[in-house]
């Protein structure tokens, strides 16, 4: 049988990101995929040494848009450890909230998405339109729908009052309701389960020995969850990680669909322990020498920051590996022996964010 080299990507009609790959088929089943990623040269390490340490929060937090919150606390969470600043508690709480609003939304994009790759535009809707109540929330909290930018050095820039509080809680409560109201379609729907159940399976074991990260981890088993070792205020929350043990894209969307639940019941405990007392501390001085890395969960799985001070307002090296790079090789593995038709859900399974890698 004559193989047959066929580009996927970078455009494609179910593809929200500009994933390349070079594929191998052999009568409508892929024999082999070879990425072909490229580099975006945003400047990050030459930006550390032309914007100060405060402002490059603001260049962490556009790495990617919809996960902004978590790239902005993981720069703040380094800086922070390597000037030996102690956030305070309010602050700290604060961050997992609207932290966790973020992870809302990017679920809910993703699961729209996902839907929308096997033709489930009634359901695409659907999970959108929830999606739209979390960015309500961000934008009547933080100014902002997608970039809330309320980190800074040392805490927080926006406070929650009482009213505000409240009206999340009882915004979140509506959202629950239309989330679970989807759940018997996105876990027993014939249409789903048909071109998700056996399709792209990763075992627990080439999960953990590829170092793939977050949903694509989770749903192979692997209960790895950056948000279990306590950073900021999760220490003080009840969090358990989220798995299934299929390996499959239906046990990738399942562990997302659950998340998104989770993370209402997070905000929920975060608010009802939200502390009194100062948004910020007072940040004086430049970092010192050193170098610190930071670890976080971020929606697609685990981002790690890694910088370098040199005792100036600038920093020497500013480093990150986000979680679609850790990713790639598992999806590397799940593609061959796949028919052709199933490769653009398998793709998406991952939660792709090119932006993040390619730079």
């Amino acid at each position: 049988m004559a193989i047959t080299v066929i580009p996927f990507g970078p455009q494609h009609p179910v593809l929200p990101e500009p994933i390349h790959l070079t594929l191998k088929v052999e009568d409508e089943i892929v024999k082999e995929a070879i990425p072909a990623l490229g580099y975006v040269h945003r400047g990050l390490e030459r930006l550390v040494e032309i914007r100060d340490y405060h402002q490059m929060i603001t260049v962490c937090e556009r790495v990617c848009g919809i996960c902004s919150m978590i790239h902005g606390t993981c720069y703040s969470q380094c800086i922070e450890e390597l000037m030996d600043i102690e956030v305070t508690d309010r602050a700290k709480m604060l961050r997992v909230i609207w932290s966790e609003l973020h992870r809302m939304h990017s679920h809910l994009l993703w699961l729209g998405l996902f839907a929308d790759a096997f033709g489930f535009e009634a359901l695409f809707m659907q999970f959108w339109k929830v999606r739209e109540r979390i960015m309500d929330i961000n934008e009547a909290t933080a100014g902002s729908r997608v970039i809330v930018s309320v980190n800074i050095i040392g805490g927080v820039r926006a406070d929650l009052s009482p009213e505000q509080l409240r009206w999340i809680l009882s915004e979140l409560d509506i959202a629950e309701k239309e989330i679970k109201d989807m759940q018997n379609t996105i876990m027993n729907d014939y249409t789903v389960k048909t071109r998700t159940c056996g399709i792209g399976v990763l075992s627990y074991d080439q999960a953990y020995e590829l170092g793939a990260a977050g949903p694509t981890l989770r749903g192979s088993g692997v209960a790895s969850d950056m948000r279990m070792n306590g950073y900021g205020a999760y220490g003080e929350l009840d969090i358990e990680p989220i798995i299934e043990t299929a390996g499959d894209c239906w046990a990738r969307c399942t562990v997302r669909f659950r998340e998104v639940l989770q993370s209402i019941d997070l905000v929920r405990q975060a608010i009802s322990k939200l502390p009194e007392g100062e948004l910020a501390v007072k940040v004086k001085g430049n970092p010192p020498e050193g170098e610190v890395y930071a670890r976080v969960e971020q929606p697609r799985g685990e981002c790690v920051y890694y910088i370098k001070g040199n005792g100036t307002k600038n920093l020497d090296r500013l480093r990150i590996r986000t979680p679609t790079f850790a990713n790639i090789p598992p999806l590397l593995t799940m593609l061959p022996e796949c028919e052709l038709a199933d490769v653009p859900v398998i793709v998406l399974s991952i939660d792709p964010c090119i932006s993040c890698t390619e730079r």
